[in-house]
């Protein structure tokens, strides 16, 4: 009995979510594809049922990951009531959270993937790079508060990049030294929160 298109889309779409916490906990030359079909529930034969390679996986994964991440910060900056106006501050808070930190699986795509992109196909770089061009773009719309201006791109950028890795470095030493992870997080979530307009 073979597999409805509906079906075969819910399994496509769970081999790229276990792809994509896999990939963001141990990188993607960290994961084999035994390892993630397992993970997902099948078995590594029905890989190329739907994917090519590991590389159109990948390519999947990221696009996926940065359309989610774009809905993520869409809500994020979503003033929750009439006079909302602490959005920013909301989510430089949040990102810079030692609960963020902690949950790599589900945590910010980017912060968790970017070290692999560089290393990827030209394809799944774009696919990255405009995710990254429209965060950048709807950053800028609350970073400009009240009064918008000409270099409200540039400050979200700098905002952003700041917030990325303050969070990649954090992870990067907090099984070696937590209280310097703790420290990264809170002084960067400091040094911002002083920057943001409220």
């Amino acid at each position: 009995m073979g597999v409805s298109k509906q079906q075969a889309a819910e399994n496509r779409r769970t081999i790229i979510d276990a792809a994509a916490r896999l990939f963001r906990e141990r990188g993607i030359d960290g994961v084999g594809l035994a390892e993630l079909m397992k993970a997902a529930g099948f078995t590594q034969g029905g890989f190329y049922n739907h994917f090519k390679s590991k590389a159109d996986l990948v390519d999947a994964v990221i696009a996926a990951a940065v359309e989610s991440g774009g809905a993520q910060m869409t809500t994020a900056l979503t003033p929750q009531g009439e006079g909302d106006e602490r959005v920013l501050e909301r989510q430089v808070t949040f990102y810079l959270s030692k609960a963020h930190r902690d949950d790599i699986d589900c945590g910010c795509p980017v912060a968790g993937l970017a070290a692999d992109v560089a290393r990827l196909e030209s394809g799944t770089q774009a696919h990255f790079a405009e995710g990254l061009d429209r965060t950048f773009d709807q950053l800028a719309t609350t970073v400009g508060g009240a009064q918008p201006g000409a270099g409200d791109r540039g400050r979200a950028i700098a905002l952003y990049a700041e917030m990325v890795g303050a969070l990649v470095l954090s992870r990067a030493v907090v099984d070696a030294d937590r209280a310097l992870a703790d420290e990264i997080l809170a002084q960067t979530r400091k040094h911002l929160l002083s920057a943001v307009p409220g």
